[in-house]
């Protein structure tokens, strides 16, 4: 029987469900979702409530499960991660981000399967290097992430350029820095959920929403600018990485284009049919000294493999994730 299973660890999280749900929508394929539910009120089984998801695998037995079924397995897509950037258990980091993800591309290099894996533009740090997806281990390690989180993501990086420079890697493999994602499929994150999904609630309840002040001075409040990402964008990608045999390396995920947050907050209200109302607090001291004020993606790479799809405009991205999401009585994506 020829291989057609593809694993995809975290695959009730965020991202994850978006790409389960877009993969499984290939009949050619099984697409087996890797990861913990937890209980109900975390909801994440609610993310995958719509599509056909072959089976399920609890992580603590994924690798029994490649060791006995490698055959069928196609590729491994792996979002799975410690992905809060507030996490301060720095060991938890490294096991979760780093060597499971070692170890996982040491199995697609032994039985030559492709793997898509989640980079993030965290490793950017400040930007001061700019945001050009550049696949030189010198270029890798110029990068300062500001947290343990982008750290452990460039240290993962670096692994796989090297191991990949010694001829040492899978028959193709792609590490996806994705930028700001919002959108569906997010309510489990808690803290960590997109600033539209912060937002909505106070919107709702209030009229009102709040937003940092700018502690630079090149940056009006609200006007610190990010490269926000639809999630069904990035989907789109990593499906397309796994369905057309390429191998990108490190590539930026994003839109390419930076957006203000108070543009954010407009389209938010836009599609709620309510006037724009923002007022301003004082970054919390605790993230100021590492607060970016600026992101955007750089495309050439991905634009180079052929992948040709626009991204989605904050007003579309936005309208939709608030109309037929936020404000829908039956949300599941």
């Amino acid at each position: 029987m020829s291989a057609r299973k593809i694993i995809v660890t975290g695959g009730a999280g965020f991202i994850g469900s978006h790409i389960a749900g877009r993969l499984a929508e290939d009949r050619g394929l099984d697409v087996l979702v890797c990861d913990w539910f937890g209980h109900t009120d975390d909801g994440k089984w609610r993310n995958l409530a719509k599509h056909d998801i072959a089976g399920f695998l609890r992580p603590e037995g994924l690798f029994d499960y490649l060791d006995r079924e490698w055959r069928n397995v196609a590729a491994v897509v792996h979002m799975g991660a410690i992905s809060a950037t507030t996490e301060t258990d720095v060991d938890a980091i490294v096991t979760n981000n780093v060597q499971l993800s070692q170890r996982l591309w040491d199995f697609c290099v032994s039985r030559q399967r492709p793997l898509v894996y989640a980079s993030s533009a965290a490793t950017y740090g400040d930007g001061a290097q700019g945001f050009v997806d550049d696949n030189s281990p010198e270029a890798i390690l110029k990068l300062k992430p500001m947290n343990a989180y982008g750290w452990s993501k460039r240290a993962f990086d670096l692994y796989a350029l090297r191991q990949s420079a010694r001829g040492f890697a899978p028959p193709r493999w792609s590490g996806l820095r994705f930028f700001n994602v919002y959108g569906p499929n997010e309510q489990h994150k808690g803290a960590q959920q997109s600033v539209v999904a912060h937002m909505y609630p106070k919107a709702l309840a209030h009229g009102e929403v709040t937003l940092f002040k700018s502690h630079h001075p090149d940056y009006p409040d609200g006007g610190q600018k990010r490269d926000f990402v639809y999630v069904r964008d990035c989907a789109d990608v990593a499906a397309w990485l796994v369905r057309h045999d390429k191998g990108a390396g490190i590539v930026n995920v994003g839109t390419g284009r930076a957006r203000q947050f108070s543009e954010l907050a407009e389209a938010m209200f836009k599609a709620m049919k309510k006037k724009a109302k923002v007022s301003f607090i004082d970054t919390p001291e605790a993230i100021r000294a590492t607060y970016q004020y600026f992101t955007e993606a750089d495309l050439t790479r991905l634009r180079s493999l052929g992948y040709d799809k626009q991204f989605t405009p904050i007003e579309a991205g936005v309208g939709e994730y608030v109309k037929s999401y936020l404000m829908s009585a039956d949300p599941n994506a």
